[in-house]
């Protein structure tokens, strides 16, 4: 099924979540164990526009989300699409008359809150300000970082707060990089000593547990959240000799990507 975004902005909520450095194989691998992101489906095969989460963002940004992991690209409509390019577009592609998505939904009345994982979120040098600058509202904590292993947990916390001081009529765009799965993940598997698929499988387990509670919040809101959920880039573990992400090999490219509404 195809997503109308045109009757979605305006009328929806909309989160917005990335799940940092998450590879594809080991989502899948966790799919049961994840109720409260697979409870209503399966992860998608998807590429992602960019190996690292500076570049990745940008493009989110922009409206350039992961596309589908297929050489026939026919079927698929992006939901978000830059108006008056000169490119043909699909009717239930929402146009905006902005430099982004983001500052497009807040010129339709959308608050914009941006809740930073990475480093790429901290604000603490010039660069690590671009990102959350997108957004009216954005925030970071050294206890939503890659160190902290309740990371996911804190951002969560903040979160329920922000809602709780959101009024019900005011539409809201919610973005969260969570930051639990990027390394150092071993620290979710006792005993580990180096980060690894099974180290991310035990990562993801967490996260799906904390943004119960977040998802759960938003349900008691009782108005309707398109959410979007998906990775920035994957990591290389070794496969054929690579490691690490910011690198072309498909451990990097391919992402999980689910698209569902509350």
């Amino acid at each position: 099924m195809i997503t109308d975004m045109n009757t979605i902005v305006g009328t929806h909520d909309i989160l917005m979540i990335t799940l940092d450095t998450l590879r594809y194989d080991a989502a899948v691998l966790e799919e049961k164990n994840c109720p409260n992101l697979c409870g209503s489906g399966s992860w998608e095969k998807r590429h992602t526009p960019g190996s690292f989460t500076y570049a990745a963002h940008h493009a989110f940004f922009g409206g350039f989300l992961p596309t589908p992991a297929t050489t026939d690209k026919s079927s698929h409509v992006r939901l978000f699409h830059s108006s008056r390019t000169g490119m043909k577009t699909d009717p239930r592609t929402w146009l905006f008359d902005t430099p982004d998505i983001v500052s497009g939904l807040a010129a339709e009345g959308y608050k914009t809150v941006c809740i930073g994982g990475v480093i790429f979120f901290s604000k603490k040098v010039p660069l690590a300000r671009v990102l959350p600058g997108y957004f009216q509202h954005s925030y970071w904590r050294m206890n939503f970082g890659v160190t902290n292993p309740r990371s996911t947990e804190h951002q969560v916390n903040h979160a329920l707060g922000l809602l709780d001081d959101t009024p019900l009529d005011q539409r809201l765009f919610l973005f969260m990089n969570v930051s639990a799965i990027h390394g150092p993940s071993h620290h979710y598997v006792e005993g580990a000593r180096r980060d690894s698929v099974d180290t991310q499988r035990a990562a993801l387990r967490y996260v799906d547990g904390e943004l119960g509670r977040l998802f759960q919040r938003l349900r008691e809101r009782g108005k309707p959240v398109f959410c979007l959920v998906f990775s920035d880039h994957g990591e290389a573990f070794g496969e054929d000799g690579y490691h690490g992400h910011r690198l072309a090999h498909e451990t990097v490219w391919d992402v999980p990507y689910r698209e569902f509404i509350l």
